[in-house]
């Protein structure tokens, strides 16, 4: 029912930028998660991220297998960069792999209530819950699917499911229509373009918490998952080699726009430098005019003085040859 406790500690979804997506911390420990999108997009490897990141964590992980062997789960995990194999041999990680066809959905559900109380795990893995439809009705699924996920919050353990969706669906769809009882659901789609099928990611709703509204650009490598910004363009969302191509041009842009900036603080440090050296060569012609001007100057006040003393020594002169000083003109 409806009377399970909640925690509000975050747990990491095993990549980086998909925690950031989430707020930037993961998933709220205890709740619900589901990985939908259409073959080939990668949801059993963010399936197995998780399930790392919880035995990284010191964490048990049960996971449920319905397409692939236990063995065969840990071989393709090892092509991005995933082993599992430590954490199968320290006993952190189970891995239950069975048909659907098996068994009925009591049966499953049964097994599964069996397994998880004896294991005991933290996070629950069931990759994919869609292969459960082939085994009774929609409807019988779903009601499956609710108990069990009552079953798992409950016990506060933290379930993570993958749903494939048909090719030309909707995205935004699963076959068993659980989505109404999910806490945190991503979308893994393909781009295609340019002869290239490119896988995305984004958040439908992360019950909460904050959560990115942009679609990413969802690559496996042999390192691991990488997500990144899509690049939107005029013509739409670029992924792929059609985004390499753009980032080059753009990058192209960029430096010839550097480049010419460049140019221009180079002209103008040169115009700089020659009007500099044009006020240089002004100055030091003024100085030298006015150094020759500040001697024509000396010279003449010089040339000045010379007369004034000159001249007030005729005077001196002429005053004594009038008034002589010997008094002969008295004795006459």
């Amino acid at each position: 029912g409806l009377t399970h406790q909640v925690s509000t500690e975050r747990i990491s979804s095993g990549v980086e930028r998909i925690d950031e997506m989430l707020g930037g911390k993961g998933f709220f420990r205890g709740s619900t998660i589901l990985v939908s999108g259409t073959a080939g997009t990668g949801k059993t490897s963010v399936a197995a991220l998780l399930a790392r990141a919880a035995c990284e964590r010191g964490e048990r992980c049960l996971y449920f297998a319905y397409e692939e062997s236990r063995e065969q789960l840990v071989r393709n995990m090892r092509s991005i960069g995933v082993d599992l194999e430590p954490h199968l041999r320290s006993g952190l990680l189970e891995v239950f792999a069975a048909r659907p066809t098996a068994h009925g959905l009591e049966r499953h559900l049964v097994t599964i209530h069996k397994v998880v109380t004896e294991f005991d795990p933290r996070v629950v893995v069931v990759d994919p819950i869609t292969n459960l439809v082939s085994v009774g009705t929609g409807l019988e699924t779903q009601s499956m699917m609710t108990r069990l996920i009552d079953f798992l919050k409950m016990r506060g353990t933290t379930c993570f499911f993958t749903s494939l969706t048909t090719g030309g669906s909707e995205a935004e769809a699963t076959e068993v229509g659980i989505s109404s009882l999910i806490d945190s659901w991503l979308v893994l789609d393909v781009v295609r373009s340019g002869g290239e099928r490119n896988r995305t990611l984004s958040i439908v709703k992360s019950r909460g918490m904050a959560h990115s509204n942009q679609t990413s650009e969802f690559r496996l490598t042999d390192e691991g998952v990488v997500v990144s910004d899509t690049y939107l363009g005029t013509a739409g969302v670029l992924t792929g080699s059609a985004r390499l191509a753009k980032e080059a041009e753009d990058r192209a842009a960029a430096l010839a726009a550097s480049q010419d900036v460049a140019r221009k603080k180079a002209l103008r440090e040169r115009r700089r430098r020659r009007l500099e050296s044009q006020i240089a060569a002004l100055r030091d012609e003024f100085d030298a005019e006015d150094a020759e001007l500040e001697r024509s100057i000396e010279e003449g006040e010089g040339r000045r003085d010379v007369v004034e003393a000159d001249r007030g020594r005729m005077l001196e002169s002429r005053q004594a040859f009038a008034n002589p000083r010997n008094g002969a003109g008295n004795a006459a």
